[in-house]
């Protein structure tokens, strides 16, 4: 089937155009209606069944499922490819040109999100351009999702709203990840603890109750929690093999002669697949308990957003097994977290797998190399044919 689609190069020009930043600041955030739908078009184009989700009262956030099925009863569990249509915030003063605007040069393409990861979704549809639907033996959906940088709330809608599943069998992530396989990450957990003393004049201590004090206890008992973690839990798939736990920003006090009012630090801890994040919570808060004693009272937690499980696909999993043996590379574990979990509790085997490079998501100038766009396109017809022809 030939659709009158945009040529490749023109359909990841299209994206990166349609901006469709994600941000907890409201002032940075915006909506992905536009990409959502000017991917629909092209896929109703092909064949495919497109429904668009708005997010519950945000209708300027949307996920698209778009589905192509057989005509008669699957035979097969079917494959998603799977990938966010948002991107970070950038600073364009750090760009070389307009980030929204696809450039090529020596050999890559540039533009916000090119490579996190808007290339994909323009590859899954062209990889999806010459499926026949009457040979298909099993369903093929393409899943779309809001929101997936700055909370992943796109994809926990899905959740919420398709319990019992979405359908198909197979995932692939279109993650970064050079086109190796990946079937284990870490989780992801931010955490703000804020800490309320009382201001005064810094030549009498007893006037105020200093945050600063306070939270220096905090700093000692996470820096010997963390050496714990590193010390009683491991997996040498990683290259980091321990979770992580970094002290990432802090703020706190104004002024040297005055006791510090309040004080606040921001955390981010990884971790390992098997790890719970709630009980690491948990025990997040009776550490601190214990280190603040009495002044625990003046302590507040809250996650800077709901934390992300790890990821652990069965090396077994037959998604895993072809996602070898079509790459050549054993599949492998990434730290970063994706949609993978989420993807997992609607029913899927997932793998992550896509053409760009980690180092290059979230920076200026971010970048795709131009020679891995057909293959990665060759790649993910291999899967269609696999799991859904």
């Amino acid at each position: 089937m030939t659709a009158p689609l945009p040529a490749l190069h023109e359909m990841i020009a299209e994206l990166v155009a349609e901006p469709s930043v994600s941000s907890v600041e409201a002032e940075h955030d915006q909506g992905n209606r536009g990409i959502t739908e000017r991917l629909a078009g092209w896929l109703e184009d092909l064949g495919f069944d497109c429904r668009i989700e708005a997010l519950p009262g945000r209708p300027e956030k949307t996920n698209l499922t778009a589905t192509l099925a057989p005509a008669r009863a699957p035979e097969r569990g079917g494959l998603a490819l799977c990938g966010h249509t948002d991107t970070v915030p950038c600073d364009p003063q750090r760009w070389s040109g307009d980030p929204w605007r696809l450039r090529e040069v020596d050999g890559r393409l540039y533009g916000l999100g090119v490579t996190d990861m808007k290339a994909f979704l323009a590859l899954a549809v062209e990889a999806a351009r010459e499926v026949n639907p009457a040979q298909l033996q099993a369903p093929l959906t393409l899943l779309f999702t809001a929101d997936e940088e700055s909370g992943m709330d796109g994809v926990r809608a899905l959740l919420d709203a398709h319990p019992e599943g979405l359908g198909p069998r197979h995932a692939v992530v279109g993650e970064p990840t050079r086109n190796h396989p990946v079937h284990v990450h870490k989780g992801m957990m931010m955490e703000a603890l804020h800490i309320e003393g009382r201001a005064g004049h810094s030549s009498d201590p007893r006037l105020g109750r200093n945050a600063l004090d306070a939270m220096t206890r905090v700093l000692n008992a996470l820096i010997a929690w963390r050496e714990e973690l590193a010390a009683t839990h491991r997996d040498e798939r990683f290259a980091v093999a321990h979770p992580t736990l970094n002290l990432g920003h802090i703020r706190g006090g104004d002024n040297p002669n005055r006791i510090c009012g309040e004080a606040e630090l921001h955390i981010d801890l990884r971790p390992l697949p098997g790890m719970d994040p709630a009980a690491l919570q948990q025990e997040l808060d009776r550490r601190l308990a214990e280190a603040l004693g009495d002044d625990a009272v003046h302590l507040t937690r809250r996650p800077l957003f709901p934390a992300h499980p790890p990821m652990a696909t069965p090396a077994d999993a037959e998604v895993v097994r072809f996602a070898e043996s079509v790459t050549g590379h054993p599949a492998g574990a990434v730290a970063f977290a994706t949609e993978a979990p989420y993807l997992a509790r609607l029913g899927m085997d997932v793998v992550v797998l896509g053409p760009g490079e980690i180092e290059q998501a979230h920076q200026p100038d971010e970048s795709i190399a131009i020679e891995r766009l057909a293959p990665t396109v060759a790649l993910l017809r291999r899967f269609i044919h696999r799991f859904c022809l």
